[in-house]
């Protein structure tokens, strides 16, 4: 994966990162690249701070794992976690910090003062600091305001019912709710890929994030969000709207995530599939040479 990534001219993974009050699952497979120092090739982790709950399969009670936030002497213990990590030469930097993602920064209690000890610890453990970074939906927010350096702005539409007129007889409209609630929400990529970047000035603290396609529904059946007939084309004009967006910034701030390398249970990857071959990776390949 990480030779066909730098073929085509990605430069680092960010692997999903968990913990639960000190709890980690999922963590084999990046303990293992730790461990071994395979792949030689640039990462980075996103803490993915998210409770796990039925809520796709229409259980919003039922909870798998709760995320908590115990306190000081958990986020304390989660540093150390991550300082193995952190310490690694091949994690990736931005004037000479390791960058780490929050999933949902602003569900951490007094985000500010976890992020400033995680800074004084940073320090004591040698190191030039962290630049940490937020990922941020549809809403608006300063990244300062919390104690972050910058956000990531990901983005995916709504899923909402399509209404009919309202002058329909209220059986109609119940029954017209009762159908929305067993089908998957569908937008055609191309009239909502424009939607998909924040439209506003380039920023060293603001890095768009672009999505090749989209269909949880794999994972959340009728409750499903998808993105209809995304296409290698149709991206390249996300992909290149999101250079451009960071084409003027300093080297080093030259950040472009892509969601996602191999998210298979929510129609999700770059990785070659049945139906396009390599051709999403050739685009990325083929626009990045071009800026």
């Amino acid at each position: 994966q990480a030779h066909l990534a730098r073929e085509y001219g990605i430069e680092a993974f960010c692997y999903y990162h968990y913990w639960f009050a000190g709890r980690r699952i999922l963590e084999r497979p990046f303990n293992e690249v730790l461990a071994s120092g395979e792949p030689d090739f640039p990462f980075c982790l996103c803490w993915a701070n998210e409770t796990w709950t039925g809520v796709w399969h229409g259980a919003p009670g039922r909870i798998l794992i709760e995320q908590t936030y115990p306190g000081v002497d958990d986020h304390r213990r989660h540093f150390e976690t991550l300082l193995q990590a952190f310490r690694d030469p091949r994690y990736l930097t931005v004037d000479g910090k390791p960058l780490f993602l929050i999933y949902r920064p602003r569900h951490v209690p007094e985000l500010r003062r976890v992020t400033d000890l995680w800074r004084e610890l940073a320090a004591q453990a040698g190191l030039n600091g962290l630049f940490l970074v937020g990922e941020r939906n549809w809403d608006t927010w300063s990244p300062d305001r919390y104690g972050l350096d910058a956000v990531v702005n990901s983005r995916l539409p709504d899923r909402r019912p399509q209404w009919t007129p309202w002058t329909d007889p209220v059986a109609k409209i119940t029954r017209k709710y009762l159908d929305w609630m067993q089908t998957p929400t569908v937008h055609r990529y191309e009239d909502i890929v424009d939607d998909l970047l924040v439209d506003e000035p380039p920023s060293p603290t603001s890095f768009p994030c672009v999505i090749p396609s989209w269909d949880n529904t794999p994972r959340s059946g009728a409750r499903g969000l998808v993105l209809q007939g995304a296409t290698p084309e149709a991206f390249r004009r996300h992909f290149r709207r999101a250079l451009d967006q960071v084409g003027t910034l300093p080297s080093a701030r030259r950040l472009v995530f892509v969601k996602a390398w191999n998210e298979w249970a929510e129609g999700n990857h770059l990785e070659p599939d049945q139906r396009f071959g390599r051709q999403f990776l050739d685009v990325v390949r083929n626009e990045v040479i071009r800026k």
